[in-house]
């Protein structure tokens, strides 16, 4: 619900020069904190779509359909022991494991691994005895090296040990461990061993495995452990392994995160973002959405078991369709906005993912002039993935702008009005179509069906504006002019004034008004298609939208911004006049 008390309906309102105090603003849009940086001239490695997996992410040899599967160019599925009973999530039957759907994820060019104690149906799991764990174990291991699958990434010996290993039963862990890993070995002495699989990651438990490891000869060859609460941590935790590994003597092993992000943040385009952007950085080699809910749901970014693809879906698709060399992101900090970006082979298209960040953010792209495939001019198609909940299909990424942007010391800067929760692309190309909302209309408001208007159809600097029963009075007729970046200036016609924020205010519940064209952000605005029809209308100086005041469906209520809630008087339609 929109937002603050509600207001006496406004008549002539005009407020002076002196009241306004128009100074340029305190804060203007976007900020460095605001702001993900790409380096278009620096190469991290090549694209393998380390996050794209997922455990459990496969249902079936045909659930979910190939044709949701592929186009994610998955890298590596974490799947159920081969015969395994593990009824996980109160799931009425064992999913697919990990013989039965290789299969199809040899068909996306994807790897899976074989999570051994998911055999037994209960979890956490419920120790019986040494000899039956050790037939387990043979059974599985013979049950994958007579199927004939090529892409058995690794087997992994247990899952989450800090929090499901029966120490009183089976003895400690690092003991049970190395007792495992053997009876592995000594039937397969050629695919990789994936653990210790912690739950959280700690440097004290990582440091003990490693040298209980050490000590009786059973080192996995790919470490593993989860990262399910957020993913301010992950570069931290990835560099403080990598310096253990080494004060070790440990060689360099490739890092798989076996199961990422919290159940509020799968199936949301925004956090997801920052995840994959911190693994690619941190040089992860696979990395797997958790599993929270149903099989073959891919991560939770189909709506259910072999569903339709929800807002996140189409994040990871943007992932898929990434080729040539990963790049260099640099975002301000640890949390808020953070994504993650391409450069074809070819040279000539940049890819930048982005999310985590509210209001008025930015991608500066740098390094431009070092490419020969681009000039002084780029084209920028900017589009995003909504985020309408887990379980909410979603038709497609939605096209905010194309437009063409002037290269500057090799950089442009792509403003974005963001929503957190919402993931948004850039596609970064020497030439392109522009398209261009440029024109004349009647906007109005979805929640009330009334018009865009100022307060007694006034003309005086200063006018609040209003939202009023339509007319064909020029009051009502807004001009929008291209002002560069994706941005426009909205004009009203009778006054020639623009629309802008009181005191070019940052703050949710700054009030709309007409003022003349004197260069502040605030007259600058972002228009976002919400992909029916109706377009959000975001404030470039504050990142807020542009809505009614109490969500009022009376004619001459306040006009105001406020924060991206999902309320209907921030849908905006406009029409040709």
């Amino acid at each position: 619900m929109s937002r603050i008390p509600r207001r006496a309906v406004l008549g002539a309102v005009v407020l002076t020069a002196a009241a306004l105090g128009l100074t340029a603003p305190a804060q203007a849009a976007p900020t460095a904190a605001t702001t993900l940086v790409v380096s278009a001239d620096q190469t991290l490695r090549p694209v393998t779509h380390v996050a794209s997996g997922s455990l459990y992410g496969l249902d079936t040899a045909s659930v979910p359909a190939d044709s949701l599967v592929e186009p994610l160019r998955p890298n590596t599925f974490v799947q159920m022991a081969p015969g395994g009973s593990q009824l996980p999530n109160g799931e009425p039957a064992p999913g697919g494991d990990a013989l039965v759907v290789a299969p199809e994820a040899a068909k996306a060019g994807a790897k899976v691994v074989v999570r051994m104690p998911d055999w037994y149906p209960n979890f956490p799991y419920k120790w019986v005895s040494w000899s039956d764990w050790l037939s387990a174990v043979d059974k599985q291991v013979a049950s994958v090296r007579s199927s004939g699958a090529t892409n058995i990434s690794a087997y992994e010996l247990w899952n989450e040990p800090d929090g499901t290993w029966n120490t009183s039963a089976a003895g400690a862990f690092d003991d049970g461990w190395s007792r495992t890993y053997k009876e592995v070995r000594s039937k397969d002495t050629g695919t990789p061993i994936q653990g210790p699989s912690f739950a959280t990651y700690t440097d004290s438990k990582m440091k003990t495995f490693l040298q209980d490891a050490i000590a009786n000869n059973a080192v996995p060859g790919i470490i593993s452990w989860h990262e399910l609460q957020s993913s301010a941590n992950i570069a931290a935790h990835v560099a403080d392994y990598r310096a253990l590994e080494s004060s070790l003597g440990l060689s360099p092993r490739p890092i798989a995160i076996e199961e990422y992000a919290a159940p509020s943040e799968v199936g949301v385009p925004g956090p997801l973002a920052s995840y994959v952007a911190k693994f690619e950085r941190a040089g992860v080699h696979d990395a797997e959405l958790a599993f929270w809910n149903h099989y073959g749901t891919l991560g939770d970014t189909l709506t259910d078991t072999g569903g339709s693809p929800n807002g996140a879906y189409w994040l990871y698709k943007w992932y898929g369709d990434m080729s040539g060399n990963m790049l260099v992101t640099t975002p301000a900090a640890q949390t808020g906005i953070d994504g993650f970006a391409s450069r074809n082979s070819a040279g000539n298209q940049i890819s930048v993912v982005t999310g985590g960040c509210t209001g008025s953010c930015a991608v500066t792209i740098n390094g431009l002039s070092s490419l020969s495939a681009f000039g002084g001019t780029v084209h920028v198609k900017l589009e995003y993935t909504p985020s309408k909940g887990r379980t909410t299909a979603t038709a497609g990424p939605v096209t905010v702008s194309d437009t063409d942007y002037p290269v500057s010391g090799g950089s442009i800067t792509v403003p974005v009005a963001m929503n957190a929760s919402d993931g948004y692309r850039l596609t970064v190309t020497p030439s392109g179509t522009a398209a261009s909302l440029a024109g004349r209309y009647q906007i109005t408001n979805r929640n009330s069906g009334l018009a865009l208007d100022t307060s007694g159809a006034g003309t005086a600097q200063g006018t609040a504006v209003v939202q009023a029963t339509s007319t064909t009075g020029t009051d009502q007729n807004w001009t929008l002019v291209a002002a560069g970046s994706g941005l426009y200036k909205i004009q009203q016609q009778a006054s020639g004034l623009l629309l802008g924020i009181t005191n070019a205010g940052t703050s949710a519940g700054g009030t709309a008004l007409i003022w003349g064209d004197n260069g502040t952000t605030d007259h600058l605005w972002q228009l976002i298609p919400s992909g029916d029809g109706y377009y959000k209308i975001a404030n470039h100086n504050s990142g807020l939208l542009l809505g009614v005041t109490g969500m009022s469906t009376s004619s001459g209520a306040q006009v105001l911004q406020w924060d991206d809630n999902g309320t209907a008087d921030h849908l905006w339609k406009l029409t040709a006049r």
